[in-house]
């Protein structure tokens, strides 16, 4: 039976696993390698212990009705959208509230994670962690590791002739950026067009005498704010856009999404992506579009070759004097602590039943948090993991065989590993994905059985955003301010922006209320539909 569990790692994933051990009656040990929470969050101009974080101005790309924890809402007057010092704030009022703090063994780093010897039987891990110098060994019942995928800068410099044996300008990853500062008046060269390379290529635009911006991908650009002035995901993130999704095929969903997207600008004019293209992905930026238009940032496919101050692109075109190259090209996973027998069989999430348990071992007592790529909050998605592993330790949960794992697993694992610029194909829809999680956990809500009981928290439900509130409703962990704070969600959303208040202003999207109510009938039907035929757990298409 399981009882003490570690925890590795006291970011956002980190801190939700310990407080679901403890709503599970388990006792959690979370081990923190550096001086305090938040992870990535936690912001340090320092790049000297090569930790991970933010840069200085990152600003996130999901509201936070959409991205915090499910029964902790952001406070009132917090943005919709953050820096990340209202995110760390946020983390601590998190871990105060739950008292969180007195589990964590900070400036602990763990150096293995191994089977005890009975592990066949027992489940138990032998944990070495160093602190101030001091080895200790501790014997757990089950290990959550919770480090994420932002671990290893990924630098694909072979992948660019040129660059290590003749180019003699600076080149870094993306890690390493901290501010504009060290490019003012240089000539940056971006590498990579995934929401890091277009935030940097348009802050450093300010103040770089010029920026080019190198891809091999097709890419749709989107705004944070959407219709209304809304953001963008408590508009496109509900169950009624999933269905849709699922019901039409494939080629016509895409067909919808593209002229929507060119409908702020054309995607093609811009050389960002082709609506004949299958394959793409998709970026929140705002400015990029004004940037590409005002010629202070520069679109280039990807790059040839390097000589000693110019980048040869491609489709044969050059650009000289090139002071800086600025990878933007993701991070590997690694979990060096774990035994090889565990980590040698990760290759991705796909590697994982569910993207969370080595369906190899004999006992279930290892769970990997976070290591998912999702249309929405990743934050969300770790609560949801981490609130189902900790039913499966507290035995309120159960799981298939390992053979019946394994075989679900090999269906979807890849022939080859691949690189992090080629995980955006990876990225699963918010829905499905959490949905799925839901249900094995039993906290996932039943949208017709509240059409039928309460017309109005259905239709919220259904027609609005898909917030993480909606997954407090029934169930373990039940919450009782859930329908309060999904019913309140819109007028939350507008609260920080009450600084100048006119009398015509409205508290929701235009007309909204008046389609629930005409809709209710097609929404019933609608449910009932989808309740005999659940969408997949894994989305066909990126976006």
């Amino acid at each position: 039976m399981v009882r003490r569990v570690a925890v590795i790692g006291a970011g956002a994933g980190g801190l939700a696993s310990v407080k679901c051990c403890l709503d599970e009656g388990l006792e959690p040990t979370c081990f923190e390698g550096s001086e305090d929470i938040g992870g990535v969050w936690r912001y340090t101009d320092s790049t000297d212990n090569r930790r991970i974080t933010v840069y200085r101005s990152v600003i996130t790309n999901t509201s936070k009705e959409m991205s915090c924890f499910s029964d902790f809402p952001f406070p009132e007057d917090f943005p919709n959208y953050l820096p990340h010092s209202l995110v760390l704030e946020y983390l601590r009022m998190y871990a105060r509230r739950f008292d969180l703090l007195r589990h964590v063994h900070f400036q602990t780093t763990v150096l293995s994670v191994g089977k005890r010897p009975d592990f066949s039987t027992s489940g138990q891990w032998e944990v070495v962690t160093d602190s101030h110098g001091v080895r200790e060994s501790h014997v757990f019942d089950a290990v959550m590791v919770c480090t994420g995928h932002y671990q290893e800068p990924h630098l694909p410099l072979a992948s660019f002739p040129g660059i290590e044996s003749r180019f003699k300008g600076q080149r870094l990853h993306s890690w390493e950026y901290r501010d504009v500062q060290a490019f003012r008046g240089k000539r940056v060269l971006v590498v990579g067009i995934g929401n890091t390379g277009g935030d940097l290529s348009v802050e450093l635009s300010r103040v770089a005498a010029k920026v080019f911006l190198s891809t091999r991908s097709h890419t749709w650009v989107i705004s944070r704010v959407s219709d209304h002035g809304f953001p963008f995901d408590m508009i496109s993130t509900t169950r009624f856009n999933s269905l849709l999704d699922w019901l039409l095929p494939s080629a016509l969903t895409r067909r919808i999404k593209f002229r929507k997207f060119n409908s702020w600008f054309n995607h093609t004019n811009y050389g960002l992506a082709s609506s004949k293209s299958s394959k793409f992905k998709m970026i929140i930026n705002e400015e990029l579009p004004f940037c590409l238009l005002s010629g202070t940032v520069v679109l280039k496919p990807n790059v040839k070759e390097f000589t000693e101050s110019s980048a040869v692109f491609q489709d044969g075109t050059t650009e000289e004097n090139i002071d800086v190259v600025l990878f933007a090209t993701g991070y590997n996973f690694s979990f060096p602590f774990l035994e090889e027998s565990v980590r040698g069989a990760i290759d991705d999430n796909r590697s994982l039943y569910n993207c969370i348990f080595p369906p190899q071992l004999e006992k279930p007592t290892l769970a990997i948090i976070g290591l998912i790529q999702l249309t929405g909050s990743i934050m969300v998605g770790s609560e949801m993991q981490a609130r189902w592993v900790t039913g499966v330790f507290a035995g309120w949960n159960k799981l298939p065989p390992p053979s019946r794992m394994m075989a679900e697993v090999s269906k979807r694992k890849p022939p080859v590993k691949r690189n992090p610029s080629e995980r955006e194909n990876l990225k699963m829809s918010f829905i499905s994905y959490v949905d799925k999680i839901a249900a094995c956990a039993g906290v996932k809500p039943s949208v017709l059985r509240l059409l039928l009981t309460d017309p109005q928290l259905g239709l919220a439900i259904f027609f609005g955003p898909c917030s993480p509130f909606q997954y407090r409703l029934v169930g373990r962990g039940r919450w009782s301010g859930a329908r309060a704070a999904i019913l309140s969600q819109w007028q939350r959303a507008l609260q920080p922006l009450r600084t100048r208040v006119l009398g015509d202003s409205s508290s929701s999207p235009s007309g909204w209320g008046w389609l629930c109510l005409l809709a209710l009938p097609a929404a019933l039907t609608a449910a009932w539909l989808f309740s005999k035929h659940p969408q997949p757990g894994w989305s066909p298409r990126a976006g």
